[in-house]
């Protein structure tokens, strides 16, 4: 996915609420109410400083079947922490210079500048404060969804070679609650999103990652 996910816009009126409403009960969403939503995740996310969610992370592919979980922490600027507590103890962070990648047992830690990373887990440090789905997605597409909610679905500007769609769940309110990542390949990479809290009180120091004792740091691609 491009580096700038998920921009900033004005305030969501009374009116447009009613016409989102009238508009989820209808079988497609119009190009004013697409535009609408997608201001509204824009608004949600770039007024933040912090956030601290609750995900479930699941990958489908290459034989390959996965569930794992923990929380997940975005500082600005392009600072993320995402610490497992299933698998126990396994962490992917970005200090935003490095990623540094452990899995409890492994023989290394791995690290490799943030500029090269390519991981369906780093866009998600641009959420806070550069966020324009319209730009950043092509051929976005709106359909209301059940308890007032409302999926987007669009391909990553310049990763239309990788990525096949992103499909985005969000509230009336802007927040993300799933995304759904499907490759050319045919992987399926989901994340569910709980449990937001915006502008969490968090230390820049929960962004320095300091490796265990004896284990030693080489520079790599980290795993997905």
């Amino acid at each position: 996915m491009t580096k700038t996910l998920f921009r900033r816009g004005g305030t969501f009126l009374a009116a447009g609420l009613l016409s989102l409403s009238l508009c989820a009960q209808q079988p497609a969403a119009s190009k004013d109410a697409l535009h609408e939503i997608a201001h509204l995740v824009d608004t949600h996310y770039n007024s933040l400083h912090s956030l601290r969610c609750g995900f479930t992370q699941s990958y489908d592919g290459m034989g390959i079947s996965r569930t794992e979980s923990g929380t997940l922490l975005l500082l600005k600027p392009g600072r993320m922490r995402w610490d497992y507590s299933s698998p126990a103890g396994k962490v992917f962070l970005l200090d935003g210079k490095y990623a540094w990648s452990y899995t409890p047992g492994s023989a290394q830690v791995q690290r490799i500048p943030a500029k090269k990373l390519d991981d369906l887990r780093s866009p998600l440090q641009f959420l806070l404060g550069h966020t324009e789905l319209e730009k950043e997605l092509v051929n976005l597409q709106l359909t209301p969804g059940p308890n007032a909610q409302f999926t987007l679905q669009g391909v990553p500007r310049g990763q239309q070679e990788r990525i096949r769609r992103v499909t985005l769940v969000v509230t009336a309110t802007g927040v993300i609650t799933h995304l759904e990542i499907e490759e050319t390949d045919g992987a399926l990479t989901r994340f569910t999103f709980t449990n937001e809290q915006p502008n969490a009180a968090i230390p820049s120091s929960t962004f320095h990652y300091t490796p265990p004792p004896g284990v030693p740091v080489v520079d790599g691609l980290p795993p997905v």
